[in-house]
């Protein structure tokens, strides 16, 4: 017998996301009894069951959709597909009796990828952990692997290198704070040659490095390449030049983004004027 607990457990600590869907009511015949789980993972596997047939098939893919949203759901089921019910979803079923499944997104809030693991690194880390973000660190110097605190996963790679073998995921957070500007420029560069899907990019900068950042984006990818996920100098302008003060402005950054909220003063406001004067030079 699967232990889906279990597996849940196994899962959320490789940082995998699931939605767990269980049979919360039923009225009349079907397939499935009241307390019965099925697990479907970001990978395409699955766990247990809610009856199995048109019902179960209909639940997965409705699951592979929350994962992509992370999001939960109720949804009522009727098992019979000669008849209508408001507010229910018909399947091609003969049982006749009417299901409802209650989907729950389990997951961390999202994924961010530092690269980098220096002073604003280190300090943006705990500063996330405790929202509930699934953080990857990547940096090519070993010493600064070897002594990183907090990390979900820390990698020791070349920062372009890791971007190439394990890309990253769409809609996720990137933060670009690398001892160098060549290696933050190779960072964004790879994303954007390999047409990755990020819903946030923030690069550590000051106005100078942006300008020649910008200048050489629109000269090697045109002046059309997309930047509109692309935030820097990185934060919220709530002042203060400490790593740490650094820290809480990006992560309040990213949690603005992460739920849409509006209105607040990026730091990226002070570059919109360069942003379109590079882009009409």
């Amino acid at each position: 017998m699967i232990d889906i607990y279990s597996k849940i457990v196994d899962y959320q600590k490789k940082g995998i996301d699931m939605v767990l869907i269980t049979a919360t009511e039923k009225e009349g015949q079907g397939p499935v009894e009241v307390g019965k789980k099925l697990l479907v993972i970001e990978t395409g596997e699955f766990f247990g069951t809610v009856g199995g047939g048109a019902l179960e098939h209909y639940a997965i893919e409705k699951a592979k959709k929350l994962l992509k949203t992370r999001s939960h759901l109720t949804e009522r089921y009727l098992l019979d597909q000669g008849k209508v019910i408001p507010e229910t979803k018909t399947l091609p079923m003969v049982c006749g009796g009417v299901v409802t499944l209650f989907y729950e997104f389990l997951g961390v809030k999202n994924f961010v990828y530092i690269f980098g693991g220096g002073h604003v690194g280190q300090s943006l880390v705990p500063v996330l952990k405790t929202l509930n973000f699934h953080i990857t660190v990547i940096d090519e110097r070993k010493e600064i692997i070897d002594g990183f605190i907090g990390g979900d996963v820390v990698v020791h790679q070349h920062f372009a290198d890791y971007i190439i073998e394990k890309g990253i995921k769409d809609n996720s957070f990137v933060v670009v704070c690398t001892p160098s500007h060549t290696y933050d420029y190779h960072v964004i560069n790879k994303i954007l040659e390999l047409k990755l899907n990020p819903k946030y990019i923030g690069m550590l900068c000051s106005i100078d490095k942006l300008n020649i950042y910008l200048e050489e984006t629109y000269k090697k990818f045109g002046k059309d390449v997309n930047l509109n996920n692309f935030y820097s100098p990185i934060g919220l302008d709530l002042g203060g030049g400490t790593p740490e003060d650094i820290a809480i402005s990006i992560a309040a950054e990213i949690l603005s983004i992460h739920f849409g909220k509006k209105g607040q003063k990026h730091m990226r406001e002070a570059i919109d004027d360069h942003n379109r004067y590079w882009k009409n030079k």
